[in-house]
């Protein structure tokens, strides 16, 4: 299948896993809608929605920058607007957006809370409902909720903060998909098994040191379009791992992905191991 002609609308899609998932559904030639609060350079951040939107169309796809705050309501249904108004409708609806703190509730302050679970749930929320409208009746909509499954283990159950707001991206993405599993839109969520080369691990997670444990945001990226492709009214409700997805469709040697050579792959937070069970390559 192709994602040819279909217009995919993500949240936060300046840098990293949201561009690059972007760039691999522009690839077959799609439209995508991005929107994001970083109209200006940033002075430890790459990109803006503007580069963001040139490294779209030269990947293939049609671009549509919308600079605006996914906790907005009124700046969330604007955007969508813009998008169906250019596009005709939405086929892809990927919740990206995201912000991160890994302090404990002892020092997180109430100002971060509020911007972690405001960008995380009512982000998620706003997006997903401003899109559902534009998805019905479409070929195969997907809703895809980058967040992580919900371990309730006493070791996944901090930081408070930070694991509210991913478990909040989660639930709203599950709930989604039993409100609308009978309207055949797909809802899933997907998380890596392994440190993601993104600024957030350059700046906060250690450095080049962190990088080199990594797997590159393409592992992100592929194991999306393969979701995209799978049948919406049959694949919903599920927690997916990147690697898990990416094994399903094929791909057996995953150290491709990986930033370093022989790397001593980071576990992310929320998984156990590096590479699913079944896994034999390098």
């Amino acid at each position: 299948m192709t994602l040819s002609g279909k217009t995919m609308f993500i949240s936060g899609a300046s840098r990293g896993i949201g561009l690059a998932i972007a760039k691999k559904v522009a690839a077959d030639g799609a439209n995508i809608a991005l929107l994001a609060k970083t109209a200006e350079p940033h002075p430890k951040l790459d990109g803006t929605v503007y580069t963001a939107a040139k490294e779209i169309e030269e990947a293939g796809g049609q671009a549509l920058p919308i600079v605006g705050d996914v906790r907005d309501p009124d700046s969330v249904a604007a955007a969508v607007a813009q998008t169906v108004e250019q596009f005709g409708a939405i086929d892809l609806c990927v919740n990206n957006a995201s912000a991160i703190n890994l302090g404990s509730i002892e020092e997180v302050p109430m100002k971060r809370f509020d911007l972690m679970n405001g960008i995380q749930i009512r982000g998620t929320y706003a997006v997903s409902q401003a899109c559902i409208p534009h998805m019905k009746g479409r070929e195969n909509p997907h809703i895809l909720t980058l967040s992580p499954p919900i371990r309730m283990e006493s070791e996944w159950l901090k930081p408070t903060a930070y694991m509210m707001a991913k478990y909040g991206m989660t639930l709203c993405a599950l709930g989604i998909a039993e409100e609308l599993r009978d309207v055949g839109i797909a809802s899933n969520t997907l998380w890596p098994r392994t440190l993601v080369a993104t600024a957030a691990v350059q700046n906060l997670l250690g450095g080049d040191e962190a990088m080199a444990k990594a797997r590159r945001p393409e592992v992100y990226s592929d194991a999306a379009y393969a979701i995209f492709n799978k049948p919406a009214r049959e694949y919903t409700g599920q927690s997916l791992l990147c690697e898990d997805v990416l094994l399903d469709s094929g791909v057996t040697d995953q150290s491709v992905y990986n930033c370093a050579p022989n790397a001593d792959l980071g576990v992310d937070l929320w998984v156990d191991t590096p590479n699913p069970p079944g896994y034999t390559g390098p």
